[in-house]
Protein backbone atom coordinates (compact mmCIF):
# COMPACT_ATOMS: atom_id res chain seq x y z
CA UNK A 1 0.00 0.00 0.00
CA UNK A 2 3.10 2.18 0.68
CA UNK A 3 4.59 1.37 -2.55
CA UNK A 4 1.27 2.21 -4.20
CA UNK A 5 0.93 5.41 -2.41
CA UNK A 6 -1.80 4.93 -0.56
CA UNK A 7 -1.62 7.78 2.62
CA UNK A 8 -0.93 6.50 6.11
CA UNK A 9 -4.49 7.19 7.65
CA UNK A 10 -6.36 4.63 5.14
CA UNK A 11 -2.93 1.80 6.03
CA UNK A 12 -3.61 2.59 9.53
CA UNK A 13 -7.19 1.71 9.00
CA UNK A 14 -6.60 -0.84 6.68
CA UNK A 15 -4.14 -2.58 9.41
CA UNK A 16 -6.92 -2.35 11.84
CA UNK A 17 -8.97 -4.30 10.17
CA UNK A 18 -6.77 -6.95 9.10
CA UNK A 19 -5.73 -7.73 13.03
CA UNK A 20 -9.39 -8.18 13.09
CA UNK A 21 -9.42 -10.56 10.74
CA UNK A 22 -6.82 -12.39 12.02
CA UNK A 23 -8.36 -12.81 15.01
CA UNK A 24 -11.80 -14.44 13.46
CA UNK A 25 -14.12 -11.16 13.60
CA UNK A 26 -16.80 -11.83 10.78
CA UNK A 27 -18.20 -8.51 11.72
CA UNK A 28 -21.86 -10.56 11.89
CA UNK A 29 -24.70 -9.37 14.34
CA UNK A 30 -26.83 -12.23 15.45
CA UNK A 31 -30.64 -11.41 15.61
CA UNK A 32 -30.83 -12.02 19.48
CA UNK A 33 -28.26 -8.97 19.86
CA UNK A 34 -30.95 -6.55 18.52
CA UNK A 35 -34.29 -5.31 18.69
CA UNK A 36 -36.56 -3.31 16.21
CA UNK A 37 -36.17 0.11 16.27
CA UNK A 38 -38.73 3.37 15.83
CA UNK A 39 -38.34 7.10 14.52
CA UNK A 40 -40.13 10.22 13.56
CA UNK A 41 -41.09 11.24 11.21
CA UNK A 42 -40.03 14.05 8.59
CA UNK A 43 -43.73 14.96 7.61
CA UNK A 44 -44.27 15.72 11.22
CA UNK A 45 -41.37 17.61 11.82
CA UNK A 46 -41.79 21.61 12.57
CA UNK A 47 -38.85 23.10 10.59
CA UNK A 48 -38.94 26.96 10.47
CA UNK A 49 -37.89 28.95 6.70
CA UNK A 50 -35.30 30.78 8.86
CA UNK A 51 -33.71 27.81 10.55
CA UNK A 52 -33.85 25.61 7.06
CA UNK A 53 -31.99 28.94 5.31
CA UNK A 54 -29.23 28.90 7.88
CA UNK A 55 -29.09 25.35 7.60
CA UNK A 56 -28.61 24.71 4.29
CA UNK A 57 -25.91 27.57 4.05
CA UNK A 58 -23.92 25.67 6.28
CA UNK A 59 -24.10 22.16 4.16
CA UNK A 60 -21.32 20.85 2.21
CA UNK A 61 -22.55 18.09 -0.31
CA UNK A 62 -20.98 15.02 -1.08
CA UNK A 63 -21.84 12.43 -3.96
CA UNK A 64 -20.55 9.07 -3.46
CA UNK A 65 -19.77 8.15 -7.24
CA UNK A 66 -17.11 5.48 -7.12
CA UNK A 67 -18.94 2.47 -8.75
CA UNK A 68 -18.62 1.11 -12.21
CA UNK A 69 -22.32 -0.64 -12.76
CA UNK A 70 -19.86 -3.74 -13.66
CA UNK A 71 -23.21 -5.95 -12.29
CA UNK A 72 -25.09 -4.16 -15.50
CA UNK A 73 -22.42 -4.68 -17.63
CA UNK A 74 -20.80 -1.29 -17.15
CA UNK A 75 -16.96 -0.74 -17.16
CA UNK A 76 -17.18 3.25 -16.64
CA UNK A 77 -18.97 5.06 -13.70
CA UNK A 78 -22.37 4.18 -13.42
CA UNK A 79 -23.42 7.90 -12.71
CA UNK A 80 -22.57 8.11 -16.58
CA UNK A 81 -25.61 6.13 -17.54
CA UNK A 82 -28.92 8.23 -19.23
CA UNK A 83 -31.98 8.69 -16.95
CA UNK A 84 -34.40 10.96 -18.17
CA UNK A 85 -34.52 13.46 -21.25
CA UNK A 86 -31.20 12.50 -22.01
CA UNK A 87 -29.32 13.39 -19.16
CA UNK A 88 -27.10 11.46 -16.78
CA UNK A 89 -27.28 11.14 -13.31
CA UNK A 90 -24.47 13.27 -13.04
CA UNK A 91 -26.30 15.95 -15.35
CA UNK A 92 -28.69 15.84 -12.97
CA UNK A 93 -26.30 16.71 -9.63
CA UNK A 94 -24.94 19.14 -10.85
CA UNK A 95 -28.03 20.96 -12.32
CA UNK A 96 -29.44 20.24 -9.22
CA UNK A 97 -27.11 21.65 -6.95
CA UNK A 98 -26.46 24.95 -9.77
CA UNK A 99 -30.28 25.54 -9.12
CA UNK A 100 -30.43 25.56 -5.10
CA UNK A 101 -26.88 28.11 -5.01
CA UNK A 102 -28.94 30.40 -7.16
CA UNK A 103 -32.06 29.78 -5.31
CA UNK A 104 -31.23 29.81 -1.76
CA UNK A 105 -27.54 32.60 -2.32
CA UNK A 106 -25.59 29.97 -1.18
CA UNK A 107 -22.10 28.21 -1.59
CA UNK A 108 -23.55 24.56 -1.85
CA UNK A 109 -20.18 23.23 -2.49
CA UNK A 110 -20.46 19.90 -4.38
CA UNK A 111 -17.61 16.75 -4.10
CA UNK A 112 -17.56 13.93 -5.83
CA UNK A 113 -15.92 10.42 -3.92
CA UNK A 114 -14.49 8.84 -6.80
CA UNK A 115 -12.36 5.43 -7.18
CA UNK A 116 -9.63 5.33 -9.32
CA UNK A 117 -11.59 3.30 -11.92
CA UNK A 118 -14.28 6.71 -12.25
CA UNK A 119 -12.35 9.68 -11.63
CA UNK A 120 -11.92 10.01 -15.55
CA UNK A 121 -14.51 9.63 -16.89
CA UNK A 122 -16.52 11.75 -13.98
CA UNK A 123 -14.17 14.59 -14.49
CA UNK A 124 -14.37 14.37 -17.85
CA UNK A 125 -18.12 14.39 -18.01
CA UNK A 126 -18.70 17.55 -15.02
CA UNK A 127 -15.92 20.01 -17.40
CA UNK A 128 -18.84 21.25 -18.90
CA UNK A 129 -20.27 22.40 -15.76
CA UNK A 130 -17.46 25.29 -15.34
CA UNK A 131 -18.91 26.97 -12.63
CA UNK A 132 -19.54 23.93 -10.65
CA UNK A 133 -16.60 23.57 -8.12
CA UNK A 134 -16.22 25.43 -5.40
CA UNK A 135 -13.66 28.22 -4.82
CA UNK A 136 -10.78 26.70 -2.58
CA UNK A 137 -12.19 23.22 -2.49
CA UNK A 138 -11.95 20.23 -4.88
CA UNK A 139 -14.87 18.95 -7.18
CA UNK A 140 -13.83 15.72 -6.16
CA UNK A 141 -11.13 13.75 -3.96
CA UNK A 142 -10.58 10.04 -4.28
CA UNK A 143 -11.30 6.78 -2.30
CA UNK A 144 -8.71 4.88 -1.16
CA UNK A 145 -7.31 1.24 -2.34
CA UNK A 146 -6.55 -1.75 -0.41
CA UNK A 147 -4.99 -5.09 -1.49
CA UNK A 148 -8.03 -8.04 -2.20
CA UNK A 149 -7.41 -10.94 0.16
CA UNK A 150 -6.64 -14.47 -0.26
CA UNK A 151 -9.55 -16.61 1.85
CA UNK A 152 -7.16 -19.33 2.71
CA UNK A 153 -3.70 -17.13 3.82
CA UNK A 154 -4.93 -13.52 4.33
CA UNK A 155 -2.28 -12.96 1.94
CA UNK A 156 -2.14 -9.86 -0.42
CA UNK A 157 -3.78 -11.79 -4.13
CA UNK A 158 -1.08 -12.15 -7.31
CA UNK A 159 -3.20 -11.97 -10.43
CA UNK A 160 -0.87 -11.78 -13.22
CA UNK A 161 -4.00 -11.45 -15.67
CA UNK A 162 -5.12 -8.25 -14.59
CA UNK A 163 -3.02 -7.18 -11.81
CA UNK A 164 -5.52 -4.10 -11.64
CA UNK A 165 -7.90 -6.59 -9.88
CA UNK A 166 -5.68 -7.03 -7.16
CA UNK A 167 -7.27 -4.07 -5.44
CA UNK A 168 -10.51 -3.17 -4.32
CA UNK A 169 -11.86 -0.17 -2.94
CA UNK A 170 -12.60 -0.22 1.01
CA UNK A 171 -16.30 0.27 0.59
CA UNK A 172 -18.31 3.28 1.04
CA UNK A 173 -17.33 3.54 5.01
CA UNK A 174 -13.57 5.03 3.68
CA UNK A 175 -15.46 8.61 3.28
CA UNK A 176 -14.38 9.05 6.59
CA UNK A 177 -10.66 8.17 6.60
CA UNK A 178 -10.24 9.35 2.65
CA UNK A 179 -11.54 12.50 3.95
CA UNK A 180 -9.45 13.03 7.29
CA UNK A 181 -6.68 11.17 5.19
CA UNK A 182 -7.06 14.10 2.35
CA UNK A 183 -7.57 16.83 4.71
CA UNK A 184 -10.35 18.14 3.94
CA UNK A 185 -12.65 17.78 7.06
CA UNK A 186 -10.78 20.83 8.59
CA UNK A 187 -10.52 22.43 5.04
CA UNK A 188 -14.24 22.38 5.13
CA UNK A 189 -14.34 23.61 9.01
CA UNK A 190 -11.70 26.49 8.02
CA UNK A 191 -14.34 27.24 5.34
CA UNK A 192 -17.11 27.86 7.44
CA UNK A 193 -19.01 24.48 6.89
CA UNK A 194 -20.63 22.92 9.61
CA UNK A 195 -22.93 19.91 8.11
CA UNK A 196 -22.58 17.36 5.59
CA UNK A 197 -25.21 15.83 3.35
CA UNK A 198 -23.43 12.75 1.58
CA UNK A 199 -25.45 10.28 -0.71
CA UNK A 200 -24.92 8.05 -3.62
CA UNK A 201 -24.75 9.15 -6.88
CA UNK A 202 -27.16 6.99 -7.99
CA UNK A 203 -30.25 8.12 -6.23
CA UNK A 204 -31.83 10.81 -7.79
CA UNK A 205 -34.10 11.49 -4.69
CA UNK A 206 -31.42 12.57 -2.68
CA UNK A 207 -31.72 16.07 -3.31
CA UNK A 208 -29.82 18.19 -0.63
CA UNK A 209 -33.15 19.26 0.66
CA UNK A 210 -33.27 23.03 3.10
CA UNK A 211 -36.02 21.18 5.58
CA UNK A 212 -34.10 18.16 6.14
CA UNK A 213 -30.88 20.12 6.52
CA UNK A 214 -33.02 22.27 9.52
CA UNK A 215 -34.07 19.06 10.80
CA UNK A 216 -30.58 18.38 11.35
CA UNK A 217 -29.48 21.42 12.55
CA UNK A 218 -32.02 21.47 15.12
CA UNK A 219 -32.34 18.33 16.28
CA UNK A 220 -28.16 18.93 17.63
CA UNK A 221 -27.44 15.46 16.68
CA UNK A 222 -23.69 14.28 15.39
CA UNK A 223 -24.80 12.02 12.96
CA UNK A 224 -28.18 11.37 11.55
CA UNK A 225 -29.89 8.59 8.65
CA UNK A 226 -32.52 9.72 6.30
CA UNK A 227 -34.83 5.93 6.41
CA UNK A 228 -37.81 4.84 4.97
CA UNK A 229 -40.10 2.02 5.55
CA UNK A 230 -39.12 -1.80 3.75
CA UNK A 231 -40.91 -2.88 0.99
CA UNK A 232 -41.06 -6.01 -0.55
CA UNK A 233 -37.81 -5.29 -3.08
CA UNK A 234 -35.75 -4.29 -0.07
CA UNK A 235 -36.47 -7.87 1.32
CA UNK A 236 -32.72 -9.25 0.92
CA UNK A 237 -30.99 -5.79 2.01
CA UNK A 238 -29.92 -4.43 5.67
CA UNK A 239 -31.99 -2.42 7.98
CA UNK A 240 -31.89 -0.83 11.33
CA UNK A 241 -31.71 -1.73 14.74
CA UNK A 242 -30.97 -1.10 18.49
CA UNK A 243 -28.43 -3.13 20.10
CA UNK A 244 -29.83 -4.21 23.54
CA UNK A 245 -25.84 -4.25 25.28
CA UNK A 246 -25.85 -0.27 25.01
CA UNK A 247 -28.71 0.88 23.49
CA UNK A 248 -26.62 2.22 20.31
CA UNK A 249 -28.78 2.33 16.86
CA UNK A 250 -27.06 0.19 14.53
CA UNK A 251 -27.18 -0.57 10.66
CA UNK A 252 -27.08 -4.44 9.94
CA UNK A 253 -26.26 -5.07 6.27
CA UNK A 254 -27.00 -8.80 4.79
CA UNK A 255 -23.22 -9.31 4.52
CA UNK A 256 -23.69 -9.14 8.75
CA UNK A 257 -26.29 -11.88 8.91
CA UNK A 258 -26.23 -15.24 10.27
CA UNK A 259 -27.49 -17.90 8.26
CA UNK A 260 -30.13 -18.93 10.51
CA UNK A 261 -31.23 -14.97 11.14
CA UNK A 262 -31.95 -14.48 7.00
CA UNK A 263 -35.74 -15.20 7.91
CA UNK A 264 -36.10 -12.57 10.45
CA UNK A 265 -33.44 -9.97 7.99
CA UNK A 266 -36.58 -10.47 5.81
CA UNK A 267 -39.53 -9.77 8.65
CA UNK A 268 -40.28 -6.47 7.60
CA UNK A 269 -43.47 -6.31 10.29
CA UNK A 270 -40.18 -6.64 12.89
CA UNK A 271 -37.08 -4.83 10.90
CA UNK A 272 -39.62 -2.21 9.19
CA UNK A 273 -36.77 0.28 8.15
CA UNK A 274 -34.13 0.41 6.03
CA UNK A 275 -31.03 3.11 4.84
CA UNK A 276 -31.36 5.43 2.22
CA UNK A 277 -27.53 6.14 2.69
CA UNK A 278 -28.47 9.53 2.90
CA UNK A 279 -26.48 10.85 5.94
CA UNK A 280 -26.21 14.05 7.95
CA UNK A 281 -23.12 14.39 9.99
CA UNK A 282 -21.63 17.68 12.18
CA UNK A 283 -18.10 18.30 11.39
CA UNK A 284 -16.74 19.43 14.51
CA UNK A 285 -18.10 15.87 15.60
CA UNK A 286 -16.74 13.80 12.93
CA UNK A 287 -13.16 15.93 13.52
CA UNK A 288 -13.15 15.09 17.44
CA UNK A 289 -14.23 11.25 17.03
CA UNK A 290 -12.07 10.56 14.55
CA UNK A 291 -8.88 12.30 16.48
CA UNK A 292 -9.71 10.97 19.78
CA UNK A 293 -9.88 7.04 17.84
CA UNK A 294 -6.20 7.99 16.17
CA UNK A 295 -7.83 8.37 12.74
CA UNK A 296 -9.89 5.14 12.62
CA UNK A 297 -13.54 5.77 13.47
CA UNK A 298 -14.05 1.52 14.17
CA UNK A 299 -16.77 0.75 11.83
CA UNK A 300 -18.25 -2.96 11.95
CA UNK A 301 -15.95 -4.85 9.72
CA UNK A 302 -17.81 -6.40 6.57
CA UNK A 303 -15.92 -9.68 5.35
CA UNK A 304 -17.00 -9.65 1.61
CA UNK A 305 -15.71 -13.25 -0.12
CA UNK A 306 -15.70 -12.73 -3.74
CA UNK A 307 -13.57 -13.91 -7.00
CA UNK A 308 -10.41 -12.14 -7.69
CA UNK A 309 -11.92 -11.53 -11.00
CA UNK A 310 -15.55 -11.02 -10.31
CA UNK A 311 -16.52 -12.48 -14.44
CA UNK A 312 -14.37 -15.47 -13.99
CA UNK A 313 -15.79 -17.76 -10.66
CA UNK A 314 -12.48 -19.86 -10.99
CA UNK A 315 -10.63 -17.66 -10.09
CA UNK A 316 -8.90 -17.67 -6.70
CA UNK A 317 -11.57 -16.56 -3.71
CA UNK A 318 -10.61 -13.39 -2.11
CA UNK A 319 -11.47 -11.25 0.86
CA UNK A 320 -11.88 -7.52 0.79
CA UNK A 321 -12.28 -5.91 3.76
CA UNK A 322 -15.44 -3.52 3.72
CA UNK A 323 -17.05 -1.14 5.77
CA UNK A 324 -20.36 0.71 5.24
CA UNK A 325 -20.54 4.41 5.81
CA UNK A 326 -24.21 4.65 7.35
CA UNK A 327 -22.71 2.38 10.04
CA UNK A 328 -20.97 5.13 11.74
CA UNK A 329 -24.48 6.30 13.52
CA UNK A 330 -23.27 3.58 16.12
CA UNK A 331 -20.17 5.28 16.83
CA UNK A 332 -22.37 8.78 18.07
CA UNK A 333 -24.17 8.31 21.15
CA UNK A 334 -26.80 10.79 20.35
CA UNK A 335 -27.25 9.93 16.59
CA UNK A 336 -30.70 10.12 14.69
CA UNK A 337 -32.78 8.54 12.81
CA UNK A 338 -35.34 10.30 10.31
CA UNK A 339 -38.12 8.45 8.37
CA UNK A 340 -38.78 10.41 4.62
CA UNK A 341 -40.67 9.74 1.71
CA UNK A 342 -39.71 6.90 -1.18
CA UNK A 343 -39.21 9.73 -3.08
CA UNK A 344 -35.73 10.50 -1.33
CA UNK A 345 -34.91 6.89 -2.50
CA UNK A 346 -35.03 6.27 -5.78
CA UNK A 347 -31.71 3.80 -6.06
CA UNK A 348 -30.66 2.51 -9.46
CA UNK A 349 -28.43 -1.05 -8.61
CA UNK A 350 -30.07 -3.30 -11.29
CA UNK A 351 -32.30 -3.17 -14.83
CA UNK A 352 -35.10 -3.24 -12.78
CA UNK A 353 -34.79 -0.33 -11.30
CA UNK A 354 -33.79 1.71 -14.36
CA UNK A 355 -36.53 0.70 -16.16
CA UNK A 356 -38.59 1.99 -13.30
CA UNK A 357 -36.33 5.15 -13.10
CA UNK A 358 -37.38 6.11 -16.93
CA UNK A 359 -40.55 5.31 -16.87
CA UNK A 360 -43.91 7.60 -16.05
CA UNK A 361 -43.62 6.35 -12.34
CA UNK A 362 -41.52 9.55 -11.98
CA UNK A 363 -41.37 12.88 -13.41
CA UNK A 364 -38.36 14.98 -13.63
CA UNK A 365 -39.85 18.54 -12.80
CA UNK A 366 -38.49 21.79 -14.27
CA UNK A 367 -36.38 22.20 -10.53
CA UNK A 368 -35.02 18.56 -11.48
CA UNK A 369 -36.58 17.04 -8.74
CA UNK A 370 -38.00 13.92 -9.03
CA UNK A 371 -41.67 13.81 -8.32
CA UNK A 372 -43.43 10.06 -7.63
CA UNK A 373 -46.51 10.08 -10.05
CA UNK A 374 -47.80 6.87 -9.12
CA UNK A 375 -49.50 6.07 -5.62
CA UNK A 376 -46.77 2.91 -5.49
CA UNK A 377 -43.60 2.41 -6.98
CA UNK A 378 -44.58 -1.00 -9.21
CA UNK A 379 -42.23 -4.41 -8.60
CA UNK A 380 -40.36 -5.19 -11.81
CA UNK A 381 -38.14 -8.24 -11.97
CA UNK A 382 -36.70 -8.68 -15.29
CA UNK A 383 -34.89 -12.16 -17.10
CA UNK A 384 -31.62 -11.99 -15.78
CA UNK A 385 -30.57 -13.74 -19.05
CA UNK A 386 -31.80 -10.74 -21.30
CA UNK A 387 -32.07 -7.67 -19.80
CA UNK A 388 -29.30 -8.04 -16.78
CA UNK A 389 -26.62 -5.34 -18.72
CA UNK A 390 -27.43 -2.41 -19.68
CA UNK A 391 -26.93 -2.67 -23.45
CA UNK A 392 -29.28 -5.71 -23.69
CA UNK A 393 -31.82 -4.01 -21.80
CA UNK A 394 -31.48 -1.06 -24.22
CA UNK A 395 -32.47 -3.14 -27.33
CA UNK A 396 -35.39 -4.52 -25.85
CA UNK A 397 -36.93 -1.12 -24.91
CA UNK A 398 -35.62 1.06 -28.34
CA UNK A 399 -38.41 3.55 -27.63
CA UNK A 400 -38.40 3.69 -24.12
CA UNK A 401 -40.11 2.34 -21.19
CA UNK A 402 -43.68 1.57 -21.13
CA UNK A 403 -45.86 2.89 -18.66
CA UNK A 404 -45.64 1.87 -15.09
CA UNK A 405 -47.91 4.42 -13.11
CA UNK A 406 -50.94 2.15 -13.18
CA UNK A 407 -49.12 -1.04 -13.06
CA UNK A 408 -48.26 -2.95 -9.37
CA UNK A 409 -45.82 -5.34 -10.84
CA UNK A 410 -44.38 -6.60 -14.11
CA UNK A 411 -42.13 -9.82 -14.20
CA UNK A 412 -40.80 -11.05 -17.40
CA UNK A 413 -39.30 -14.49 -17.82
CA UNK A 414 -38.27 -14.45 -21.41
CA UNK A 415 -37.01 -12.35 -24.14
CA UNK A 416 -39.29 -9.44 -25.04
CA UNK A 417 -38.81 -6.72 -27.42
CA UNK A 418 -41.30 -3.27 -26.61
CA UNK A 419 -42.58 -1.29 -28.99
CA UNK A 420 -43.87 2.49 -28.51
CA UNK A 421 -46.27 3.31 -25.93
CA UNK A 422 -46.86 0.61 -24.47
CA UNK A 423 -48.71 0.54 -21.06
CA UNK A 424 -48.63 -1.60 -17.89
CA UNK A 425 -51.56 -2.07 -15.83
CA UNK A 426 -51.67 -4.07 -12.44
CA UNK A 427 -49.70 -7.11 -12.13
CA UNK A 428 -48.72 -8.22 -15.48
CA UNK A 429 -46.43 -11.56 -15.89
CA UNK A 430 -45.05 -12.25 -19.19
CA UNK A 431 -43.15 -15.52 -20.51
CA UNK A 432 -42.15 -16.49 -23.78
CA UNK A 433 -39.66 -19.38 -24.61
CA UNK A 434 -38.16 -17.57 -28.03
CA UNK A 435 -37.80 -13.98 -28.96
CA UNK A 436 -40.85 -11.78 -28.83
CA UNK A 437 -42.17 -9.02 -29.06
CA UNK A 438 -44.50 -6.33 -27.39
CA UNK A 439 -46.40 -4.49 -30.48
CA UNK A 440 -46.83 -0.79 -30.09
CA UNK A 441 -49.63 0.64 -28.14
CA UNK A 442 -50.30 -2.65 -26.71
CA UNK A 443 -52.08 -2.58 -23.13
CA UNK A 444 -50.76 -5.18 -20.94
CA UNK A 445 -53.12 -6.77 -18.37
CA UNK A 446 -52.68 -10.23 -16.58
CA UNK A 447 -50.05 -10.97 -18.57
CA UNK A 448 -51.78 -10.85 -21.59
CA UNK A 449 -52.40 -7.73 -23.95
CA UNK A 450 -55.89 -6.11 -23.88
CA UNK A 451 -57.27 -3.56 -26.38
CA UNK A 452 -54.93 -1.16 -26.53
Amino acid sequence: MQDAGVDEVAIDTFSHYYRLLEHGETGMVPESSIDPVDMESLADVDVSDEQAAEAIAATAVIKLNGGLGTSMGMDRAKSLLCVRRGLSFLDVIARQVLRLRAEHDVRLPLLFMNSFRTSEDTMDALARYGDLASEGLPLEFLQNQEPKLLEKTLEPVSWEPDPTLEWCPPGHGDLYTALRGRGLLEKLIDEGFRYVFCSNSDNLGAVPDERVAGWFAQSGAPFAIEAVRRTPSDRKGGHFARRKTDGRIVLRETAQTLPEDQEALADLDRHRYCSTNNLWFDLEAMKHALDVRGGILGLPLIRNVKNVDPSDPSSPKVIQIETAMGAAIEVFEDARLIEVGRDRFVPVKTTNDLLVLRSDVYDLGSDLVLEQQADEVPFVDLDKSFYAHVGDFEKRFPQGAPSLREASSLRIEGDFTFGSEVKVVGDVELTGEGAERVENGAVLQGGEPADA
